[in-house]
């Protein structure tokens, strides 16, 4: 018989804003349908806090935690050890916590998340991508569509120097190919583009009439038309896509696969995909 304990191990969130943020609730409901004595604490933390939150997330025994805006560059001061692709994007979203001796590991699960959702309609091995847009989403899955085994990736951005720069790193640190490509009215898809990816927050609640300025006639048919949008999960951009014959993935899918990485992370366990996604249609339908 197990015996009985009422101390839960903690995971967890710093970010600010913190009240935007679903993950608490998938996170937490996976945990309970799993039966684990396990926690998510979604912590608003300014960044002049963040030294104190990582402090108190080791002294309190924390399994680990999410970093998200504005804290994805900052955490990387309090770091001992960097994972070799969240080395390459220069990023972190996601801190392991070891023990004996304490050793905070970091990782970028952004981009794993989006593969891992990718990989259900298409394998990335040998796919030529074009990623419009260049933060720090279009960083972390262009990154990880590369060591996917992306052949090509094309950097499609309204700012050059940042979108040369995420080309160039791609180019250097991967073994895909990589090029800039301006961003001009009605952009043209490059024949051959077997994935298309919108990594920018246009089509985002409130402005889901908003939709990256692509001419979708140039899409050919059967190319996967991905989003990271994902409130509202059918986007503008993907219905559109869509009809002009397009294979589309929603945004729901890289959030939920980001979750269950960073589950395994921490606590070795496989939570329930399918638990998380209804919890976000039910979000996002509200």
């Amino acid at each position: 018989m197990t015996e009985r304990t009422f101390l839960a191990e903690l995971t967890g969130s710093f970010s600010t804003s913190a009240a935007q943020n679903p993950t608490v609730a998938i996170m937490e409901a996976a945990f309970a349908e799993a039966d684990l004595g396990i926690r998510y604490i979604n912590c608003e933390v300014p960044s002049n806090r963040l030294a104190d939150a990582v402090r108190g997330a080791i002294g309190q025994g924390w399994l680990g935690f999410n970093c998200s805006i504005p804290h994805k560059l900052a955490i990387l001061e309090h770091l001992d050890e960097l994972a070799p692709s969240a080395a390459i994007i220069g990023a972190v979203n996601t801190v392991i916590i070891r023990r004996d001796p304490d050793r905070l590991i970091g990782e970028n699960t952004d981009g794993q998340g989006f593969v891992a959702s990718l990989r259900t309609v298409i394998d990335p091995m040998g796919q030529h991508v074009v990623v419009l847009g260049a933060g720090g989403a279009a960083r972390a899955i262009a990154v990880e569509t590369a060591l996917a085994g992306a052949t090509s990736i094309t950097i499609v951005n309204r700012t050059p120097d940042r979108g040369q720069e995420l080309a160039d790193l791609i180019d250097t640190r991967t073994p895909a190919a990589a090029r800039f490509l301006p961003w001009t009215p009605q952009l043209h898809v490059p024949h051959g583009t077997g994935v298309l990816i919108n990594a920018t927050s246009i089509g985002f609640h409130p402005d889901e009439a908003d939709m990256p300025d692509v001419d979708l006639a140039t899409v050919e048919a059967g190319t996967v038309v991905a989003d990271v949008v994902a409130n509202p999960p059918r986007s503008r951009f993907l219905q559109a896509a869509e009809e002009h014959g397009a294979v589309t993935l929603d945004g729901l899918g890289m959030l939920v696969n980001q979750a269950l990485t960073n589950a395994r992370l921490w606590t070795g366990h496989d939570l329930d995909g399918a638990v998380m996604r209804r919890v976000l249609e039910e979000i996002f339908a509200g």
